[in-house]
């Protein structure tokens, strides 16, 4: 049975301010129901363990988030997060990091996982992410020095999506302008429309929309 491990922010809130944020559950949700679906196990990881903080799991008209949510097996995994210290990367075929604010602020920059998803990568795994999410594979170098993203074609959050969420002003970095300053190419389609970009065994969406799509694609990764 494949199995991908899905790394969750510890960081609880948006940047510096005291607005609650965290993972952005529908971004987990609605790739891990195309996971499951395929018959995919997953665990949930974070850099200190524990429960992991989720925003967005009030959406309205989302019957996809609210029957992952309302699973007692998957709010079990998500106030028991592994922390990185006990992750070995050897037990999984994919690394998801899905979106949320949070990540920015402790992921982001996260030697640990890096050094994980790194020795994932390089063993001939899959590296996935979504929105905010592929600001955690900035950090991620490979054995030649190199970033991974040096010679990879990505997408994430836009700035115009940004703008249009009025978060602007509250991040801790703009996550389009540290991809495009980190990968070979930055990528990116007019705001808030599906947007999935593979470049190899590099999965990235662009934004909240792209979840089910970046899902299906890890798949069928997975199946090839």
């Amino acid at each position: 049975m494949k199995k991908v491990l899905i790394p969750l922010t510890n960081h609880a809130t948006l940047g510096d301010t005291d607005e609650a944020n965290g993972t952005f559950a529908p971004e987990l949700t609605h790739a891990l129901h195309v996971l499951l679906a395929a018959g995919v196990e997953y665990d949930l990881a974070s850099i200190e363990g524990g429960k992991a903080p989720l925003y967005g799991t009030d959406m309205e008209d989302d019957a996809v988030n609210a029957e992952i949510l309302a699973n007692d097996d998957f709010q079990n995994r998500v106030n028991n997060t592994i922390p990185v210290s006990q992750i070995n990367a050897d037990d999984y075929d994919a690394v998801f990091y899905p979106g949320g604010f949070g990540l920015l602020s402790d992921l982001a920059t996260n030697e640990a996982f890096g050094k994980i998803s790194a020795k994932h990568y390089e063993d001939g795994g899959i590296v996935a992410a979504v929105c905010h999410g592929p600001g955690a594979l900035l950090p991620i170098t490979l054995s030649n020095g190199e970033k991974l993203l040096a010679n990879k074609s990505v997408t994430g959050f836009t700035r115009e999506e940004e703008v249009d969420y009025g978060t602007i002003s509250k991040i801790p970095f703009l996550l389009e302008e540290s991809l495009t300053r980190t990968a070979a190419r930055y990528n990116k389609v007019q705001p808030w429309n599906v947007f999935v970009v593979e470049d190899d065994r590099v999965i990235t969406g662009q934004n909240p929309a792209s979840a089910h799509a970046v899902g299906k694609a890890i798949v069928k990764h997975l199946n090839t």
